[in-house]
């Protein structure tokens, strides 16, 4: 909810004043001799074993002298950074291990340590952490993006395997924040805005939630100084204005509870700057029109607790209807629980309560920390342990996008995605839960359950009601998915599902399909380019030895891994079939073999004359690597030829297109032989224009003169000035079977009242 603790001692001093808040005393700060000692960070081990410490203490020394004469920004020994590094993991009571590469963090990427100095000297599990968190620096990219996003995918990686990973990445990323002062402005802005989103995200994903609201601070104060400031002393201003409010909720709320004689503890807390922020930019409010500023936590000591002390509140005051939240029953998918009721108070605005037992708390703030902070306190771990799994089912999932995507880019444009503030929680038929990011649809839902329901999803039910697949998904739905055997992912489904996994499903499924589409046309293709030359294509069969060593070589002299490579790229018009046949040609021909004379005749007859056997066949089952030309929209029946565009596939126009002609004119190389099989699979587009009498039922005529013609309507537009003319013109989009069909249809709509002309259009 983006609330910070009334005694966070980062905030304001006069927080103090107010009444019933408890600050804890800060610390001294330490002096810049003792920050670059161990002796700054050796107080906060004492949890560790005495052996332990003493590794620590190597690992201390090792990237002591390692970063010897190395300063940070400000000024200070750059030892400083990697011992704050380790305090704040020392803090969450992370092992030995994650101090160590906390300490080692920097080592390999600034001072030239390699792994296997690490493993030497330290073990293999902690240079496997500090590899995690180094970033590519040594690899060449093509672009400073690129090279970010390969970076980040890596320790992404790394996290899924061991989430210490990312814990030591978020305290870095915290300490850095921190100390960016030195910076200049515009780094500080990029490192901020890098922070807020994806670093913050991650910590709220992973539960890590003073992590998450203490990155957004500071992020926020660095991209928008001016703005925090003023908001910043907007809200201290306005704390002293409703000191009395504040004080008057605490009494009555302790008041409430000692009647009932339960034990409770009593907490203010404050929305951060950037939440308040984000709220008045959200709903357009101003300062004064944000209400709920201030709220309060109960901590109890048991689950019962937690529901009686929700009743005590409701009879103290009057909930707002729909603002209550059982996170408890429901947890969030970070393993956040806790109960959440919105209140009216005395004076008619709005405050929030959260009830939650003492480990919930710990699990709230810590996140998937929490799981070592209970395992070092002896207690029962099962709340963090169920924490910890929920952070790791999402870790794993970047493991099942990485296997669909290989392109960094696109694999951060996932992850993006999946950083999800808020979820919806539905329900499968077998009431089964399951956590959504807000605005996922049934296709999310489907490709959540299993890949293969998504890939096979053709229709959706919710609270068993036929819905549209783009249909967004609320809490409370029950869904259910029919698929069928045939079906296939739509490419359509990109333009609005919500998580990565299923826009990487859809992506991969599509981009093996082209490949195979592409691999098929290629196939064609080159038969077609090498019956020119009187020789028959090689087998493609692994089993065959002498054929498949000729492929190699073939593949190998284009540039390509292997022959199914070398037939996508002349599928996709990468590779020119002619050029490739010739070669292939001479390839046999060193083998011995000569052309035939009846194959070289028919196929030079094919390739100059007329459509033959050989040539490519068009049927309608073609997928995305053959594509009819929207500007003349080629039926079967016309003449067609065919461009290979570069790396776009086949893209087909009739004989008489303009377009097609002027291209042709401007690469003729690119152009095959095409034609229509005998037996089509399925209707095809034709663009029709009409002239009409403009009056009543005009639409309902012309559908019914489509449909006695067994045609069908795809598209209809109308001219916006057709109410005010006698006439109109009007456009359709017929789906017809081929020329034949569409001159009857035409016929019959000439003979339809209230049609004046129509005709076919064709590109001028």
């Amino acid at each position: 909810m983006g609330f910070r603790s009334f005694a966070v001692s980062r905030l304001p001093a006069a927080l103090s004043s107010l009444p019933g808040l408890r600050p804890t005393p800060a610390a001294p700060e330490p002096t810049a001799a003792e920050a670059a000692s161990f002796d700054a960070l050796v107080h906060r081990l004492s949890y560790l074993p005495k052996a332990d410490i003493k590794r620590v203490r190597e690992a201390y020394k090792f990237a002591d002298e390692a970063h010897l004469g190395q300063f940070r920004a400000s000024g200070e020994p750059y030892i400083t950074h990697p011992i704050a590094v380790a305090g704040l993991c020392a803090d969450w009571r992370l092992d030995a291990q994650a101090i160590m590469a906390a300490l080692m963090h920097d080592a390999m990427e600034d001072c030239g340590v390699t792994k296997t100095e690490l493993i030497e000297r330290f073990g293999a599990p902690t240079a496997e952490l500090v590899d995690g968190l180094t970033k590519l620096d040594k690899l060449q990219f093509s672009t400073k993006e690129e090279s970010q996003a390969e970076s980040f995918r890596k320790m992404l990686l790394a996290m899924a395997r061991d989430v210490r990973v990312i814990l030591i990445k978020l305290a870095d990323r915290l300490h850095n924040m921190r100390t960016m002062e030195a910076m200049a402005p515009i780094k500080r802005r990029r490192i901020a805005r890098e922070t807020l989103d994806i670093y913050a995200p991650i910590a709220h994903r992973l539960g890590l939630n003073q992590i998450y609201r203490e990155l957004q601070e500071l992020s926020f104060s660095h991209i928008y100084p001016w703005r925090h400031a003023a908001l910043t002393k907007a809200i201290t201003k306005a704390r002293g204005n409703r000191r009395d409010l504040v004080s008057r909720i605490e009494r009555d709320v302790e008041k409430a509870f000692a009647a009932s004689d339960l034990r409770v503890e009593v907490q203010g807390r404050e929305k951060t700057v950037y939440s308040i922020y984000q709220k008045m930019r959200d709903k357009h409010l101003s300062f004064a029109q944000v209400s709920d500023i201030f709220g309060f936590r109960i901590v109890v000591h048991d689950l019962p607790t937690c529901y009686l002390s929700l009743g005590v509140l409701h009879q103290l005051y009057k909930p707002q209807p729909g603002r209550f939240k059982d996170y408890i029953a429901i947890p969030k998918p970070n393993g956040y629980q806790s109960l959440h009721t919105t209140l009216v108070s005395p004076l008619g605005t709005p405050v929030e309560f959260q009830v939650r037992t003492e480990p919930m708390h710990l699990v709230a703030e810590k996140g998937v920390a929490a799981h070592w902070l209970y395992k070092n306190e002896g207690s029962n771990s099962s709340s963090a342990e169920s924490a910890q799994q929920m952070g790791s089912r999402w870790l794993q999932s970047l493991i099942d996008i990485q296997d669909e995507t290989r392109d960094a880019n696109e694999f951060l444009e996932h992850v993006k995605i999946d950083l999800f503030p808020d979820a919806v929680y539905v329900f499968t038929p077998k009431s089964k839960i399951m956590a959504l990011p807000r605005g996922a649809t049934p296709v999310d839902y489907a490709y959540a359950i299993h890949s293969d329901v998504g890939d096979h999803c053709v229709a959706a039910q919710i609270n068993g009601e036929p819905v549209p697949l783009r249909t967004e998904l609320r809490s409370g739905d029950v869904v259910e998915i029919v698929t069928a055997a045939g079906a296939r992912p739509n490419p359509a489904w990109l333009s609005f599902v919500r998580t990565g996994r299923a826009r990487s499903k859809i992506r991969h499924f599509l981009k093996n399909l082209e490949q195979e589409e592409s691999r098929d046309l290629g196939e064609k293709m080159l038969s077609q380019a090498l019956r020119a030359e009187g020789l028959a294509l090689p087998s493609l069969d692994d089993e065959d030895n002498a054929a498949a060593q000729l492929w190699q070589q073939l593949a190998r002299w284009a540039g390509n891994r292997h022959a199914d490579e070398l037939l996508v790229e002349i599928g996709l018009g990468r590779k020119i079939a002619t050029i490739v046949a010739k070669k292939l040609a001479r390839m046999l021909a060193e083998q011995g073999q000569r052309p035939d004379a009846v194959m070289l005749t028919m196929g030079r007859f094919s390739a100059e004359e007329a459509p033959a056997q050989g040539q490519v066949t068009l049927d309608g089952s073609e997928g995305a690597s053959v594509r009819l030309a929207s500007c003349c929209r080629p039926i079967p029946g016309d003449e067609i030829k065919g461009y290979l565009g570069r790396g776009e596939g086949l893209l087909v126009h009739t004989a008489e297109c303009q377009v097609g002609r002027k291209l042709f004119q401007r690469d003729s190389e690119h152009w095959i032989a095409v034609h229509w099989a005998e037996e089509l699979t399925r209707p095809f587009e034709a663009a029709v224009s009409l002239l009409l009498n403009n009056g009543k039922g005009v639409l309902a005529q012309v559908a019914q003169a489509v449909s006695s013609a067994e045609a069908d309507i795809t598209h209809i537009q109308m001219s916006d000035e057709s109410q005010q003319r006698e006439t109109a013109e009007m456009n359709l989009l017929l789906s017809v079977r081929d020329r034949l069909h569409l001159a009857e249809v035409l016929r019959t709509l000439k003979r339809s009242p209230a049609v004046l002309r129509v005709w076919r259009v064709k590109p001028s």
